[in-house]
This record gives structure tokens, sequence and C-alpha cells, in this order.
């Protein structure tokens, strides 16, 4: 995996860039549409291609594992394979299931011990065995094991987490290079930041994890319950270290405008899962703000639902997509989560246009207040 530097705003840490797989490239920055269990939920990938015009998408290592499992996976021939997306995938490594199965998990040295929340059997996340399961889904780009801890945590606790972290991330490095891929194609490993909320953990963190000299590096454990502005704080602190000539993937985050202040602070990657959970949920993102489609007031509007939007934004009216949502039809749901994914990466590649074009900042603040607030 190659990444080239391609532009750099002028008034902030903004860059656009290019990252090279082998299964394609992907122009930063870039929003990645979340693929928990090998399919991004109500969207099928022609329409992720046509409409959304996806570049990448994620899969789920912990989702994975337990269905379909490695088995029927490495039968098939890796994750590309079983499901037929032929772009870049990119796996987390199970660390974030860590953090949201409190209560059926223990943490030790070794590793991670949970129940499967299918069928409540018993199973263990090594950094071995987590990059042995990621070589088996065929990601191009793997992820660390890591622990997030919540966002609230104390200094101690997140001083301990850190500390069991680095060194699971130094097994997993380990055996990555021990190892090799399955399917004929180069597969990169990400390590993760974590330090909570605390700035010199932050540092060593990022200064561990930019020894490594990794193909990419991911910011984790923000956007778990601390404030915004910690959160951006926290990225500052960070990618003042991360070295700039590699794509830095922050993960999980977030809102429109979360990216927009992200990306200003020089982070390159994105994925959340709000653009399909709040669609399902009749929330529709615009850069005129949020749309809540249940409402009446939608109920005889016979404009677009987004003019400036992908091909099924300007095919639907609001009108139709609120009597789906009324009616309870499943195509309301698909609608609305195509809707969203293509206004992301929209976003993504406006600010991407923008960089190139020198004026990054200043569009940012003009379109930034309206796309939080409630239309």
């Amino acid at each position: 995996m190659t990444f080239q530097l391609q532009y750099t705003d002028t008034a902030s840490e903004a860059r656009a860039g290019l990252i090279t797989t082998d299964h394609g490239q992907i122009r930063t920055p870039i929003f990645m549409p979340v693929g928990t269990c090998g399919s991004v939920k109500g969207v099928h990938f022609s329409e992720l291609r046509q409409q959304v015009q996806a570049q990448i998408i994620l899969g789920n290592t912990y989702h994975l594992y337990l269905r379909p499992g490695l088995d029927t996976l490495r039968k098939a021939g890796g994750l590309h394979r079983f499901n037929t997306w032929d772009r870049p995938i990119l796996t987390d490594s199970g660390g974030f299931q860590v953090f949201s199965l409190t209560g059926i998990r223990k943490l030790r040295e070794e590793g991670c011990e949970f129940r499967s929340h299918i069928d409540g059997s018993k199973h263990i996340f090594t950094p071995e065995n987590v990059i042995d399961t990621q070589r088996v889904i065929g990601a191009d780009i793997m992820m660390a094991l890591d622990e997030c801890p919540p966002g609230e945590s104390d200094y101690q606790y997140a001083k301990k987490s850190l500390g069991l972290t680095q060194r699971w991330l130094d097994r997993c490095v380990k055996r990555f290079s021990e190892t090799e891929p399955l399917y004929g194609h180069h597969q990169a490993l990400f390590p993760i930041v974590q330090g909570c909320k605390y700035r010199d953990l932050r540092q060593e963190a990022a200064r561990y994890v930019a020894d490594k000299g990794a193909e990419g590096n991911a910011i984790g454990g923000l956007a778990v319950g601390e404030p915004t502005e910690v959160m951006y704080e926290m990225i500052e602190v960070v990618n003042e270290i991360l070295p700039k000539d590699r794509p830095r993937y922050l993960m999980g985050v977030g809102t429109p405008q979360n990216i927009l202040e992200a990306i200003e602070r020089g982070v390159d990657m994105f994925d959340c899962v709000m653009p399909t959970r709040n669609g399902r949920n009749a929330m529709l993102f615009t850069y005129q703000g949020t749309m809540n489609m249940r409402n009446k007031k939608w109920e005889q509007d016979f404009s677009p639902i987004d003019p400036d939007g992908c091909d099924i934004d300007r095919l639907h009216t609001k009108a139709y997509l609120h009597h789906l949502f009324k009616a309870q039809e499943l195509l309301a749901l698909q609608i609305a989560s195509i809707h969203n994914l293509a206004f992301y990466l929209r976003l993504v590649t406006d600010a991407r246009r923008h960089i190139i074009d020198g004026d990054f900042t200043s569009w940012k603040h003009t379109v930034i207040e309206n796309l939080g607030r409630r239309v």
C-alpha cells in the first residue's frame, strides 16, 4: 500500500492524498461505509458503487469471525470473493467490541475473553489470532488489537489500558511479520493510538505508534463519551506526532461537523454507522441541516429529497419518502441509507476539492453551521 500526499491547505492542516491498494485507489479525505457483517445495511453493492460512489468499505472482525466464520471465509477465498466487493476493504480488530461488550468479557494480558452475542459461546481474541483472523478475511487494511477505554476513564485506568494496548501492538506487529497474505494481494497493518482524554498519554501513544513505521495509523478511543472539544484537542495532539507521509484514520467518527473539523486538523479517513443507522430512523443529513422524514411538514412536499444529491435523491420526493416511513415500508430505510451515505461521500469529496482549490477553511466556515441545524 502506498500513500501520496498531494495537497495541503495553506490555512489549516487539511490534506488531500491518494492511497493505492491492490484492490484500487482511495482519494482522501475519505468516508468509509460500515459493512459490519460483510454488507452495508440496506444498500446493495451496485448502489454503493453508483449512487454512493464508495471507494472502500469496512468489515467487522468480531462479527465476521462469529458469522459466517473463518472456515467459510477461507473456503470462499476471503471476504472480497465472498461478498463480491472488488474495491478495498478495511477490517477493525474487534477492539471496539472489547469496549462495548462490558459485562460479557474479561480482559487479561493474553487477550480478551468474551461470550458471543449470538449463542453465548465463549471465545478469546489475542493479538495473534486477531491478525490470523484478518488474514483469513483478506482485508486490504487490518487493525491492531487494542482496548478502547471509556471516554470518562480516570487517569490510572487510561494509563494501565494504554500499556496493555502497546504490549498487544508489539505482539500484533510480530505476528504480522511472521505471516503472509492468503489470497495474493497485499495487506497493511495500522496501529491504533489510544490514551483517552489525557494529553501526555496521547503523546506517548502517538510516539509509540509512529516508531512502528506502519503504512498508516489510526486514532481510536474518541467520540466515546468525552466532550467534543476534548476530541478535537486530542486529534491535534496526536497529529502533531504521527508522520505526515502516512494516512491517518479517525475511527468511528462521526457527524458531518465532526468530519470537517477533523479534516481541518489533518485526518484522512473516517467511518461511522450514523449515515445508515440514522437513515433507518428517518433522519437525513443535508447541507441545509438534518430532516426528520416522519414529520408532517413533508407530507405534501413534492420537491426532490435533495436536488443536488444522487440520482435517487432527485428521483423521489420528500412526500413519497415521508409516506414510506409512515407506512413502514422497507424501501424507506433503503432510500434514506443511500441518501445519507451519498451525502457523506459528497461531503468529503467537496472537502477534497476545496483543499485542492486552496479555499477549504473559508468553505468549511460557510457550511458547518447549517449542518447541525434541524430543518
